[in-house]
């Protein structure tokens, strides 16, 4: 059984799967019915309305509806898009046990404990017949798939079956009135003539005791029911009879359910023996059996289409297939020819014609074929057969193919060489490699002889490598092998590898596993990872280096640096074999060939960017149709803003694009269109950034920033326009800006009239006397001041300051270098409805006319609303339209111009004579155009693409890839326990030099490969802070802290040891082991620590609390600690199990004690007790601790785990937890998930 999904829930009591969508109901005893697309493995929706126990439920064919039965006696139909129960139907009197639509007609079929089965129109939301005849609960009814039948099984120990075909004349036939009528279709009415609606056709008598569930065949004349006699039997019938035809015996519980194999001839049975069954329909054997540990099976259902069932049990559901569908398929690229397995039959399937034709017959076998290797120059193929159930009877096959294959003529079958292998490659022209099952390689010729073996521990499966390689996978690496030299060559980690494809030119390798494809090149070193959420199907390698592969949702691609995208979605899962332009070769999962069309438009542009041939970037800009958000943020990420300007149309994404990329142009265009705030300041902001005044001032005047308006032409020198702001200030009454203005001026007069008219007369009068403005300052001494208050005193040595003049009006905007045109600066921007706006002569005239005739201007609009009146195009209209029309004018003239110019002689280049080599000088190529250099990465971004280690990608800043890293490597899921290390780590990674006052401080990266060359082969990496040794002293002062007994403290040290070592960077492998030596140790004291804290906390009151703490101690002398530590153990087990008189276990741990060689004191009471417990040699009471059975201690419940039973690991520290914990964080280490995907502890790099 291969489980698909699985779910952890209350008891499932009911299953249906919808009929197209990969979803999956689950009606549970706790009220729920859960919606579950178990592809993606998610909860869709929870449905919860019924009081008590859900026991049926159904989809409807066609229609967006299910309808579910409960012990409420209720029967719901829901809309599951509009998520709510429609309506309700009542009448039974009972639990409703099972409740199903109809293939055909809009009926619901429920039976009841009441011993009735009712049909229900869900259209007219009446009962239209009451089926009666059962004498005690009738636990399941189902309607015939397709004739007017109706089979039941009842508790009263019979099946019977019911002729419906009276109800459906009634209610379905033209021209009937019952349906309409709900009191004509009451209970069992009879027509006129005497008919009933449904009758008891058969009745079924065989089980002994109650029958608890019956189907019909899909397409024969059978009948399958399961009974609590623990037997479940196959019934035949036709017109006039029924009867018996055998009995599958073997569950020893009661049979819960059983159904046909919709496709094949086998029986699936459920009981609550904690089995699911399959047998055999002809020879009525059981074939397999699945079984688990705690959970009953109650239920168990098939697919309509596909070839998966679901089966519920008391924890919950799970959805499984029978076995594997993948095909066995070889592509042979030199005759590009498909070679693939179906129906008994090697096929082969011509990719240029498309034709296929069988090639071989071969054995038949009831198992499908694992994989298929072909062998062109020998035209030879090996065919692998594995058997999951047990590897060890795997075998192999290989056959010669004919070399002339007749289309019209039936292959001949031929005996193939049979030899026992669990995987078997080609490795030369006439050789191949077989790994069988004692871990050893034989390399065989063609005769299936053996010429060579090689041992090679823990590799449990091999690829192909090419000529003389393989590829071993052990359990958590993959190893590129030398069959002739018998040695490996590289090795790259990766856990539970499924498939290797090699890329056409074997430069690239893609290794992939449930949900991880991994990209590397011949020497194993990984280029990139990609990690999907649902299983990864196939894969195949495009000729221009692309990889693309299938899930069971979509078809997808990768690049070798990573970048990845979907392609297209598809309905069923199929299995890539070759691409060839938009056309992708497949097969489904019938071994059907299959052509699909996809456009490869994303993944080729993605990659000419990424190579940097920016012809075939212009070129798809131009043909291809190149939308969607992908695509822009992907070009933002990679730093092409400006070619993303080319794919939109959104104002607000162009001007985001366009601010990114520098292009004030379109970002003015774009902000016009918004007119929004915002942009504007932002567009000021860029524009005060590049020089760019006029922008910057038509910005400042379209937000009203009048102070901003102010500094800027003050640092212009625009006096005259200083001079309209100081007008328009006074009309907006804006006292602050009109004195600000004045005071930049050094125009006293008007700084009198501010504070005059802010009626601050002592300043005012001041700065009349302070600057002479004695007329002036007697005014307001009459006016302002009362007759004899007092005048205040101006200062005797006051000057009067006047503000530099400006040196040169500062309007044009800073100059620019003048350079090259770059590929996406020819690209016709506008072209794609998107203006680049006016130019920027027009911006800058356009600011210059706002503020024209301020001074004029006394009332009016400038008086009434204190406000600016702007125009519709800022000014820019007048001049910007004059120069378009000038520009017109002046095509015009050349258009009508007359023959006095004679420019346009042509000169016949032919008739001049140069001297022999002059060549003529290109266009522009003498005009000195500079190419600003393109910025260089940043050091810390060069050091996150040249390593894997996560701690380089801290030490450059990219917390998130390195997250994503330790995520991969070793399942950590929370990182908030690393924040202090990943702070601490990155102010390591950098050092500020001070350099002059007003200038920023340089940055100097220390290096750990500084003694390199720098721009050598070897590329730049950070020094790492923290070391090996630091690690060890961190471990020391631990243990320091347990000897002194303050366990807290030596948890918070371990543990803070533990997270540094994925922190690390090592040189050697000795030093990797023994990085992974200390996280042992960690591990085996925090274990230990932990749990003799939890000891301690607990109470001692109850003679159980005594046997709990006693276990405990005894589980904590097992843990790997010192030996001081260890003694120290051994002595509190010891005094608690000799004070609970487990004599037995106190003596084995004075042996114990003894042998670690204690202090002599120590030794002598040891020996008195073990004297003491010899005498007699029994425990008192008994614990649930086997000295002699090696276990993991759980440190979630500290309780042991025994050898052969289910253990999940934790990815850092490897800590052994019980199964149930899957998914949780460690409580060792507070980060890491328990039993997740990891590739395993990294900390050096593979260059090394």
């Amino acid at each position: 059984m291969l489980t698909k999904f699985e779910t952890k829930t209350a008891r499932v009591k009911g299953l249906s799967f919808h009929p197209k969508r990969p979803w999956v109901l689950a009606s549970l005893h706790s009220g729920v019915v859960q919606l579950w697309d178990f592809r993606m493995c998610t909860l869709l929706d929870k449905f919860d309305e019924h009081d008590g126990p859900v026991r049926g439920i159904d989809f409807h064919v066609q229609q967006p509806l299910f309808v579910s039965g409960g012990d409420d006696y209720k029967i719901k139909v829901w809309n599951y898009k509009q998520k709510r129960c429609l309506f309700t139907l009542l009448g039974h009197l009972d639990y409703i046990r099972t409740t199903f639509f109809h293939h055909e007609y809009p009926w619901i079929l429920s039976c009841s404990d009441d011993q009735t089965i009712r049909i229900w129109n869900w259209q007219s939301r009446s009962c239209v017949s009451v089926l009666t005849g059962h004498n005690h609960y009738v636990m399941c009814a189902n309607f015939h798939p397709t004739e007017d039948l109706v089979v039941s099984a009842s508790l009263d120990q019979t099946v019977r079956v019911w002729d419906i075909a009276g109800l459906r004349k009634k209610n379905v036939s033209p021209g009937a009135s019952v349906a309409m009528d709900p009191h004509r279709a009451s209970a069992g009415s009879v027509d006129l003539f005497g008919t009933a609606d449904a009758v008891v056709k058969h009745v079924l008598e065989g089980h002994d005791r109650g029958v608890n569930w019956v189907a019909f065949h899909p397409t024969l004349p059978l009948i399958i029911s399961a009974a609590d006699d623990r037997m479940v039997k196959i019934w035949r019938m036709n017109e006039s009879k029924a009867w018996e035809v055998d009995t599958c015996r073997g569950h020893y519980n009661n049979v819960c359910c059983a159904l046909f194999h919709p496709m094949l001839e086998t029986i699936i049975t459920c009981s609550e023996d904690k089995s699911i069954r399959i047998w055999d329909m002809n020879k009525r054997t059981c074939l397999q059996t699945f079984r688990r540990d705690h959970d009953r099976f109650w239920v168990v259902t098939a697919h309509p289409t596909l070839n998966i069932f679901a089966a519920g049990h008391d924890g919950g559901l799970v959805v499984f297939k029978l076995e594997r569908e993948r095909p066995a398929f070889a592509v042979s690229h030199g005759d590009n020819q498909l070679y693939y397995v179906k129906d008994k039959y090697i096929r082969m399937l011509d990719f240029a014609t498309n034709r296929d034709n069988p090639a071989l017959q071969i054995r038949a076998s009831k198992y499908n074929p694992f994989s298929l290797s072909y062998n062109a120059s020998e035209r030879a193929c090996l065919i692998v057969t594995r058997i999951a159930s047990n590897l060890d009877n795997s075998i192999y096959e290989l056959y010669h193919l004919p070399r002339e294959i007749d289309s019209s003529n039936q292959p001949d079958s031929t005996d193939g060489k049979r030899s026992a292998g669990i995987a078997a490659v080609w490795v030369a022209r006439n050789r191949f490699a077989v790994l069988d099952k004692s871990n050893t390689i034989q390399i065989k010729n063609l005769k299936n002889e053996i010429m060579k073996k090689i041992t090679v521990p823990n590799v449990t499966d091999i690829f192909y490598a090419g000529t003389g390689m393989l590829l071993l996978k052990e359990l958590d690496q993959v190893t590129l092998y030398d069959v002739q030299q018998r040695r490996p060559l590289a090795a790259v980690k990766m856990a539970k590898v499924k498939y290797a494809i090699w890329s056409t030119d074997m430069s690239y390798l893609a290794l992939f596993s449930k949900n991880m494809i991994t990209i590397v090149n011949k020497k194993m070193e990984i280029m990139c990872q990609v990690n999907e959420s649902i299983r990864v199907k196939s894969g195949i390698w495009d000729e221009s280096g692309v990889f693309i592969y299938t899930t069971s949702n979509h078809i997808k691609y990768t690049l070798i640096n990573g970048d990845h995208g979907i392609i297209r979605t598809l309905d069923l899962p199929v299995y890539l074999t070759k691409i060839k332009g938009n056309s992708v070769f497949c097969l489904d999962r019938e071994q059907r060939p299959r052509i699909l069309t996809i456009d490869p438009t994303e993944f080729k542009f993605k990659l000419a960017l990424v190579n940097r041939r920016y012809d075939e970037v212009l070129h798809m800009v131009r043909t291809c149709k190149l939308v969607g958000q992908s695509i822009i943020s992907y070009l933002q990420k990679k730093g092409y803003p400006e070619v993303a300007l080319h794919f939109v149309k959104d104002n607000r994404t162009r001007f985001a694009l366009a601010i990114e990329s520098g292009n004030l142009e379109i970002a003015l265009d774009a902000a016009k269109q918004l007119e929004e705030k915002a942009c504007w300041e932002k567009l000021a902001e860029i524009g005060l950034l590049q020089g760019n005044h006029q922008i910057v001032e038509m910005a400042y005047q379209r937000t009203k920033n009048y102070e901003k308006l102010n500094f800027l032409y003050l640092i212009t020198g625009n006096i005259e326009k200083l001079q309209k702001m100081m007008k328009i200030a006074e009309i907006r009454k804006d006292s602050s800006g009109h004195y600000l203005s004045a005071l930049i001026l050094g125009d006293v007069k008007e700084r009198v009239k501010v504070l005059k008219n802010s009626n601050q007369k002592s300043l005012a009068y001041l700065t009349a006397v302070t600057h002479g403005l004695e007329e002036e300052a007697e005014f307001i001494k009459n006016t302002m001041f009362a007759e004899g208050e007092k005048l205040p005193e101006p200062h005797p040595a006051a000057m009067w300051l006047q503000p530099p003049p400006p040196i040169q009006l500062q309007e044009q905007n800073w100059p620019l270098l003048s350079v090259a045109s770059g590929f996406f600066d020819k690209a016709p921007v506008g072209s794609l409805g998107m203006g680049t706006g006016h130019t920027m002569g027009a911006a800058a005239v356009g600011g210059s006319e706002l503020l024209a005739g301020a001074e004029e201007v006394e009332g009016g609009a400038w008086g009434e609303d204190a406000d600016l009146v702007l125009d519709d195009d800022f000014g820019t209209s007048g001049d910007a339209r004059g120069d378009e029309e000038d520009a017109r004018q002046g095509r015009k003239g050349r258009e009508s111009e007359g023959p006095g110019w004679d420019v346009d002689d042509d000169i016949d280049l032919a008739d001049i004579d140069l001297p022999a080599g002059a060549e003529l000088e290109a266009a522009g190529d003498g005009e000195g155009y500079y190419v600003a250099p393109t910025k260089a990465p940043s050091v810390a971004q060069s050091w996150s693409n040249n390593s894997q280690l996560a701690v380089d990608h801290v030490l450059a800043g990219a917390f998130e890839s390195a997250m994503r890293l330790m995520s991969d490597q070793l399942g950590i899921a929370d990182f908030t326990a690393y924040k202090t290390h990943f702070m601490s780590t990155y102010q390591r990674s950098r050092m500020m030099l001070p350099t002059t006052h007003g200038v920023p401080a340089n940055y100097t990266y220390p290096l750990r490969n500084w003694r390199d060359p720098i721009g050598g082969k070897t590329p730049s990496l950070p020094a790492v802070g923290v070391t090996l040794d630091q690690v060890k002293a961190i471990l020391v002062a631990a243990k320091q802290s347990t000897t002194g007994g303050k366990f807290d403290e030596a948890i918070e040290r371990f543990r803070d040891g533990l997270l540094w070592i994925p922190m690390l960077n090592v040189d050697r492998r000795q030093e990797v082991e023994e990085a992974q030596k200390l996280i042992e140790i960690c591990r085996e004291y925090l274990i230990g620590l932990t749990m003799e804290a939890k000891r301690k906390a607990l109470p001692k009151e109850g003679l159980e609390d005594m046997k709990r703490s006693c276990e405990m101690a005894a589980y904590f002398s097992h843990c790997k600690l010192d030996v001081n530590h260890q003694i120290l153990t051994l002595q509190t087990a010891l005094n608690l199990s000799f004070k609970l008189k487990n004599k037995k276990m106190a003596a084995s741990f004075a042996k114990r004690l003894l042998d670690l060689g204690p202090r002599p004191e120590l030794a002598t009471k040891t020996r008195k007790i073990l004297m003491a417990c010899e005498q007699d040699m029994t425990d008192a009471h008994q614990l649930d601790y086997d000295q002699f059975n090696p276990f993991d201690i759980c440190p979630a419940t500290f309780k042991p785990i025994y050898k052969g039973r289910p253990v999940s690991k934790c990815g850092l520290c490897g800590a052994g937890y019980s199964p149930q914990m899957k998914g949780q964080l460690c409580k060792l280490d507070k980060c890491a998930a328990i039993d997740v995907d990891a590739t395993g502890l990294k900390i050096m790099n593979s260059s090394r």
